[in-house]
């Protein structure tokens, strides 16, 4: 579990291919030095474990369906990536609850700046806007961020000179493509709604 709080810019110094999947180098001091193998790290939102460490860089797997929905699979050697370790019991959470599970991709569709400041138009799908609303959490890359204008196929963000600074999202243009992961309260009242539907007319239970 991870709080979508960036703690440091990781840069992708290796990419092995290990087909069907591939082995991620990632080079981050801060954050290596306090990592070891089986570590959960969030990586741009996707929740990854520690295969390797090796000096100031650290390693994992990723496999074809991670590489597929995520965009992950668009790394190269030199790309930055978002960091963040996995929550400790007891301490603070400045963002929100974020799994580390990607729910889809999105891409950034128009970017208004103001000074150092920053509007982000994202387009996604329809399904993933079901789970979305005005003023909710929304998890970008892993970054945990409030949600301004919410419609069927976008959504927009308000970015902090901050943020801009020390995450990926400041280097986005326009046609990149993101990681979403939608507020996991969404996810369980979407369930019941859609369970309320389960039950045929008359109240008899459906068959096992």
């Amino acid at each position: 579990m991870f709080s979508g709080i960036v703690e440091g810019l990781g840069t992708v110094t290796e990419l092995r291919d290990e087909s069907p999947g591939v082995r991620l180098f990632v080079r981050e001091p801060t954050i290596v030095a306090d990592t070891k193998v089986a570590d959960s790290i969030c990586v741009n939102g996707c929740c990854l474990t520690v295969v390797e460490v090796e000096g100031d860089v650290m390693a994992f797997q990723a496999g074809p369906e991670t590489l597929e929905r995520t965009n992950l699979g668009e790394l190269k050697e030199g790309s930055f990536v978002n960091l963040e370790r996995s929550l400790q019991v007891g301490g603070r959470l400045g963002g929100h609850f974020v799994s580390g599970h990607i729910d889809g991709k999105g891409t950034l569709i128009e970017r208004q700046d103001h000074g150092e400041w920053s509007k982000f138009w994202f387009g996604l799908s329809p399904e993933l806007s079901k789970q979305m609303a005005c003023k909710a959490s929304i998890a970008v890359d892993g970054v945990s961020l409030t949600i301004v204008d919410s419609e069927p196929e976008r959504f927009s963000v308000a970015l902090i000179p901050f943020t801009l600074e020390v995450t990926t999202l400041g280097k986005l243009k326009p046609g990149d493509t993101i990681n979403l992961e939608t507020d996991i309260l969404a996810k369980y009242v979407q369930r019941l709604v859609e369970a309320e539907e389960w039950t045929p007319p008359g109240g008899d239970t459906p068959p096992a």
